[in-house]
């Protein structure tokens, strides 16, 4: 059988390219969506009776949601074969990141009202502070490492190890949510289980048969 020559595998490429450009911009638009829900609520006056705890717990769940999204997308990526889904994860992560941002600034201005010594007795007393402090803390190196510059000046391995600290975040993410809950453990425990699953998914064995699920098979010989 022929192989394509180059010309024709550049011919079939571009459209990818272009593909792939496009989602990304649905991609952006999409992570958009729920902070403008929430900035057209509040200007409608529709954020309930407690506004900052809306916006609090909004903000906190879509960051979660992102991350775990994030996280999601290696499997998928050996479960479906497609490749290009890692391309997508960049951008997951930083929106994770920016929620996270605006969950903590959301705290810290319209409920601590940026008093440190009220944080810092929070961080040490509330366990689920300290989780979310902890969060925070971890997804910071990962936000400023994102670059292709980071990449290559950590050089590629250093710089996937450091980002294995996603996963803590997310746990950190997850207990945070978990242990705010007073009554209602339902979502949280949601959460919960959908994280054990990602983890699941990276364990060796679990992994290399995702893997094996999508691999080519060997195409027959032709005469």
């Amino acid at each position: 059988m022929a192989s394509r020559s180059p010309s024709e595998a550049g011919t079939r490429a571009r459209p990818t390219e272009r593909r792939v450009r496009l989602a990304k911009v649905a991609l952006f638009a999409a992570c958009c969506v729920p902070l403008a829900l929430l900035v057209a609520a509040g200007l409608t006056d529709e954020l309930g009776a407690n506004p900052v705890e809306t916006i609090t717990h909004e903000t906190g769940e879509w960051a979660l949601r992102l991350l775990l999204l994030t996280l999601a997308l290696t499997p998928l990526r050996k479960l479906t074969g497609a490749a290009t889904l890692i391309r997508f994860r960049r951008m997951l992560g930083l929106y994770a990141f920016f929620y996270v941002c605006l969950h903590l600034l959301t705290y810290v201005w319209l409920d601590a009202f940026f008093s440190l010594a009220y944080i810092w007795d929070d961080i040490v007393k509330r366990l689920y502070i300290t989780a979310g402090f902890a969060g925070f803390c971890v997804m910071v190196p990962l936000a400023v490492t994102s670059t292709n510059a980071m990449i290559r000046r950590l050089g590629a391995k250093t710089w996937q190890r450091l980002h294995r600290l996603a996963y803590a975040a997310a746990l950190a993410g997850v207990l945070h949510f978990l242990w705010l809950a007073k009554a209602d453990l339902r979502e949280p425990l949601i959460y919960l289980s959908i994280f054990a699953v990602l983890m699941l998914a990276r364990l060796p064995p679990i992994s290399r048969k995702l893997g094996r699920r999508t691999r080519p098979r060997p195409a027959a010989s032709t005469s």
